[in-house]
């Protein structure tokens, strides 16, 4: 990759410590990319991470980092040409479902903040051996909730975490009163076929569960 700044811890913690909830986005029409954005962030939610789950992913990054204020990540990136593609569309924070060497090598070249998958010790201790300390427990519910994060926590009380998948604005709380979530990601923010205005309610809902 061409960029080879160094990878700053710090800057992915920040991202995460933006709100309470990372909208996790799957755009399938560009086309309302902007306008989604401007409900998101008027609501309260700046940091959006886009999955590369549609062909129209990479235009909708594109179009969402115009909007003033917002924070606009991948997500769904996994393997090192995805995350430059990502770059060059203009993300500024990369979200893996898992984690691999090749991966995680080209993410801390990239020097972009970089929230790798996790879902057992395993992954923890992969991501840990190449400097990360931040992650995403996914998929949370499926990996066994709570108390699966919970257990992972103790050998490895250095790692702050973003559990998504399964999570919805009522269990929410719970996973944001443990010390070790900094924020949840959630799909329920942008549920297919919403209206703006809805969109923008359940960002106020959702901004409004930050401790």
């Amino acid at each position: 990759m061409n960029d080879t700044r160094s990878f700053d811890p710090n800057e992915i913690e920040r991202v995460m410590k933006t709100a309470p909830v990372i909208p996790v986005l799957v755009v399938k029409d560009a086309g309302k990319a902007r306008e989604q954005a401007e409900a998101l962030v008027d609501g309260g939610l700046k940091v959006l991470e886009v999955t590369l789950r549609t062909p129209d992913a990479l235009e909708a990054i594109k179009r969402m980092n115009l909007v003033p204020g917002a924070i606009v990540g991948a997500g769904t990136v996994i393997n090192p040409r995805q995350l430059e593609e990502a770059q060059a569309a203009g993300s500024e924070f990369i979200v893996s479902p898992g984690l691999t060497p090749a991966l995680g090598s080209a993410a801390l070249s990239s020097g972009l903040p970089f929230l790798p998958g996790i879902a057992n010790a395993g992954d923890i201790m992969l991501g840990l051996d190449m400097g990360l300390s931040h992650f995403k427990f996914f998929p949370a519910m499926a990996s066994g909730g709570i108390p699966a994060l919970k257990a992972l926590s103790g050998p490895f009380g250095q790692a702050k975490f973003c559990p998504t998948g399964g999570i919805t604005l009522e269990t929410a709380p719970d996973w944001l009163a443990l010390p070790q979530v900094l924020c949840v990601g959630g799909s329920w923010i942008v549920p297919e076929g919403a209206s703006l205005a809805q969109i923008n309610a359940n960002a106020k809902q959702a901004a409004s569960l930050a401790p």
